[in-house]
């Protein structure tokens, strides 16, 4: 069979799991059996590792970014039209809220036979007035109406999609975030990373790793670290991240005196060696897909404390590896975090347990499961000769069996 054209889609190649799993997914689907592209906008901080990819043709996109601008988002629009007319895939796989949905009206307008969406988390919820979150829960249902198949990275965004109407629980399966886990498991470089900002050896250190954005509530982390200054005076706290709140962050971190113990030092790609030189990690988030992050201090054996949104609790478990507080209850965050940092026994019984069943979420595991997925709705479709850019002439959706019910262009 002739090798199967896949294009995806992504907003903006900024730091963060949507991000890291599309350009894992790009990189090492099977050369052997599929012809990869990438469309994104034409800036993040990403966008030079994915000029590097080899084999990956990739299509940098002037007028697709985040924020709602009618007019360059029909520009934008047009952009994947024209790409799309090029490339001729047989499946178009969108990733995040603007290019998800721009994308799945592209991928209909040219009538491409196989449309895939992944959903990383929504960008629509409870924190946002209603009649933007209605808008965007509109546009959404449209863009789904021309979905084939959708992809889930935790139980609790399928089910949520279903909740909504999005989809029927047919359409959709869950394929976990996947990372390089080897390079978790036995992290190094924890003591450099102390002597870079200054904390003794053996001083408690809180680390959050997050984009500076509403959705990771990194203001919640500032009134964590404030709340636990005084009970630890030796205590320092690492918020690694960048984004549009950084001002507010630091006049909030200047008002509670911690200029010398809460570090900011924006993205850093060293983030084993900041899981080797954590105490407990945090995360404060709003909503969640299924955040990487906590899978990378689990599979280093640093427990975790995070607020019990979307799929964060198919990853910590309560008691056993972390614990999970309810969402925006930061004094529960505080006090739990402060029990994990008073007490060394109960630090260590859930570092013992904090690597255990991970293997879901191996990275190798997450691209497979996709490869398999695409080559079902390739069968379903009726799709004779992959990368011909003959159109399909129609064909059942493959349900999911594990579910109930770079070059520039």
């Amino acid at each position: 069979m002739s090798r199967v054209r896949v294009l995806h889609a992504i907003t903006m190649l900024e730091p963060g799991g949507a991000q890291r799993n599309t350009l894992d997914t790009v990189a090492m689907l099977d050369r052997g059996g599929f012809d990869v592209a990438l469309a994104c906008a034409d800036a993040g901080e990403l966008l030079p590792e994915a000029r590097a990819l080899a084999d990956v043709e990739l299509v940098e996109l002037a007028h697709l970014r985040r924020e709602v601008r009618p007019i360059a988002d029909l520009r934008a629009l047009a952009e994947l039209r024209r790409a799309i007319r090029r490339l001729r895939p047989d499946i178009v796989h969108t990733h995040s809220s603007k290019a998800g949905i721009l994308g799945r009206f592209a991928a209909a307008s040219e009538r491409v036979p196989i449309v895939v969406h992944s959903i990383h988390g929504f960008g629509f919820g409870a924190h946002q007035p209603a009649p933007v979150r209605a808008a965007f829960l509109a546009a959404e249902r449209a863009a789904a109406r021309r979905t084939t198949a959708f992809i889930a990275v935790s139980r609790g965004n399928l089910d949520e999609g279903v909740r909504l109407g999005l989809f029927p629980a047919g359409r959709a399966r869950v394929i976990r975030s996947g990372i390089d886990l080897a390079a978790f498991r036995s992290p190094r470089g924890g003591e450099a990373v102390r002597r870079e900002f200054g904390i003794p050896a053996g001083a408690p250190l809180v680390l959050q790793i997050a984009c500076f954005k509403p959705q990771k509530a990194p203001e919640r982390f500032v009134e964590l670290a404030a709340a636990l200054a005084s009970r630890f005076p030796d205590a320092h706290f690492l918020l690694v991240g960048d984004g549009a709140l950084r001002g507010a962050l630091e006049r909030g971190r200047r008002d509670a005196a911690l200029e010398r113990r809460l570090h900011m030092p924006g993205w850093r790609s060293d983030v084993p060696a900041l899981l080797d030189a954590a105490t407990v990690v945090t995360l404060t988030s709003r909503f969640e897909g299924l955040p990487r992050v906590l899978v990378e201090a689990l599979a280093a054996s640093v427990p975790v404390v995070a607020m019990a949104v979307d799929g964060v609790p198919e990853v910590v478990r309560d008691g056993e590896n972390g614990f999970l507080v309810a969402p925006g209850d930061t004094a529960a965050a505080v006090a739990r975090v402060g029990a994990v940092l008073a007490d060394p026994v109960l630090r260590a019984r859930l570092a013992a347990r904090a690597p255990d069943g991970l293997e879901e979420f191996e990275r190798v595991t997450m691209v497979r499961q996709q490869e398999a997925l695409y080559l079902e709705l390739v069968d379903a479709a009726g799709i004779r000769d992959p990368g011909s850019g003959v159109r399909a002439r129609g064909g059942a959706v493959a349900p999911d069996p594990g579910t109930e019910g770079g070059r520039r262009a």
